[in-house]
C-alpha cells in the first residue's frame, strides 16, 4: 500500500464518523465507500523483476496504445506508450537499472491521457535513466483526472530495473523512449504490469532476436 492511501483512507473514515453521529446513520457510507475506493487504488503488489541482459520493463501498469518510431532531436527512437485507468495500479518503476541523468517537470495542459497530443502538451515529469550504454527516457504524463506527479530519485541517484519511484494520482500514461534499433516484445492493445512486463530488448542477442515479436512498429512520426 502506497502511504497516500492511508492518509485519504483516513481523513475519510473520521469524515464517516462525523457524519454518523450527526446525521443518519446512512449518511455515512459514502465517505466509508470512498475510503475502500482510496485504500484499493493506491495498492502496490510486489512483482518479480525480468533478469534478462537489455530488457526494457514497463513503468507503468495499463494499455500500450502506441508503439512508433518518432524523432527526437534529430535521433530515431522507439516510443512505446501506455494508458493508466483509475482501474490500475499507479505506482511507477524504473525501466531500466542505471543512474539518473536528468529530472525535468513540464507544466502544460490536462488533456484525456488517451489524446496523442498529450505527450508533449500535458503536464509532465521527463526522467533519463542511463544504463548498459544506453539512455532510455520515460515520461510520467497527467491525464485528464490525474493532476499530481510524484517522482523520489534525484539526479545522480543509481536505480534498478524495476524499482519503485513514484506514482500519478487518477488516472494517467507513461511513455518509455529508447534506441530504435531495439526488439519490440509488445503491441497496441496489449496489457502490461509496471516492472514485470518487458516492453523491449534494447540490446538483444541473437536468440532474442529471433524469439521476440517483429520489430515493426505501427507508424514514424
Amino acid at each position: 500500500m502506497v502511504r497516500d492511501g492511508y492518509f485519504y483512507a483516513l481523513g475519510l473514515i473520521a469524515a464517516a464518523v462525523l457524519v454518523g453521529w450527526f446525521a443518519p446513520p446512512a449518511w455515512a457510507v459514502v465517505p466509508l465507500a470512498l475510503a475502500l475506493f482510496f485504500l484499493w487504488f493506491f495498492r502496490d503488489p510486489e512483482r518479480v523483476i525480468p533478469a534478462s541482459a537489455g530488457a526494457v520493463v514497463s513503468p507503468g501498469d495499463g494499455k500500450v496504445t502506441d508503439a512508433s518510431i518518432i524523432t527526437v532531436n534529430g535521433e530515431k527512437q522507439a516510443r512505446i506508450s501506455i494508458f493508466l485507468s483509475v482501474f490500475d495500479v499507479h505506482v511507477n518503476r524504473s525501466p531500466i537499472a542505471g543512474v539518473v541523468r536528468e529530472v525535468r517537470y513540464q507544466r502544460g495542459q490536462f488533456l484525456n491521457a488517451m489524446n496523442q497530443a498529450s505527450a508533449e502538451q500535458n503536464e509532465q515529469n521527463i526522467v533519463y535513466v542511463e544504463g548498459d550504454g544506453q539512455v532510455v527516457i520515460f515520461k510520467q504524463i497527467a491525464g485528464l483526472l490525474a493532476r499530481r506527479i510524484v517522482f523520489h530519485p534525484k539526479v545522480g541517484d543509481r536505480l534498478e530495473r524495476g524499482q519503485r519511484v513514484g506514482l500519478i494520482k487518477f488516472g494517467s500514461r507513461v511513455d518509455v523512449l529508447f534506441d530504435a534499433s531495439a526488439v519490440l516484445q509488445v503491441k497496441v492493445g496489449d496489457r502490461v504490469r509496471g516492472g514485470a512486463s518487458v516492453l523491449a530488448y534494447a540490446q538483444p542477442k541473437g536468440e532474442l532476436a529471433g524469439a521476440g515479436r517483429s520489430s515493426t512498429v505501427e507508424g514514424v512520426r
